[in-house]
């Protein structure tokens, strides 16, 4: 069993920045899952935003954030990160973390074993 806990979220201006954290805790090992992150804007379906390999050598992006977000991992801090620059109202949405055992990129939405609750991003105009 493995309990993700995001942090980091916030409200900030467009063209702004917000860096994402997601822990993980749990009798488990950290590096035997990929890693990603997702959201969700209200009145819309969860999508995919970002992935990363169990041992951060491979990542993933949707087209709308490809230039904008990076996402990474510590595995020594059972930690992924999302840093996101150049913010845009339509960012807005909440942010979750999920893993995925056993996979290889690119992640699916159904395919998570495990979700945060997580952490609401809210861009202003």
């Amino acid at each position: 069993q493995v309990q993700l806990v995001e942090s980091g979220g916030g409200l900030v201006q467009a063209g702004g920045s917000l860096r994402l954290s997601c822990a993980a805790f749990g009798r488990t090992t950290f590096t035997a899952y990929a890693m990603g992150w997702f959201r969700q804007a209200p009145g819309k379906e969860r999508e995919f935003v970002a992935a990363i390999s169990r041992f951060g050598g491979g990542t993933d992006y949707a087209d709308s954030v490809k230039g904008r977000f990076t996402i990474s991992r510590d595995n020594a801090k059972n930690t992924v990160y999302l840093q996101m620059n150049s913010l845009k109202p339509e960012d807005t949405a909440v942010y979750y973390c999920a893993a995925a055992a056993g996979v290889t990129l690119p992640l699916s939405r159904g395919g998570m074993d495990y979700w945060g609750k997580g952490t609401l991003v809210t861009v202003s105009s």
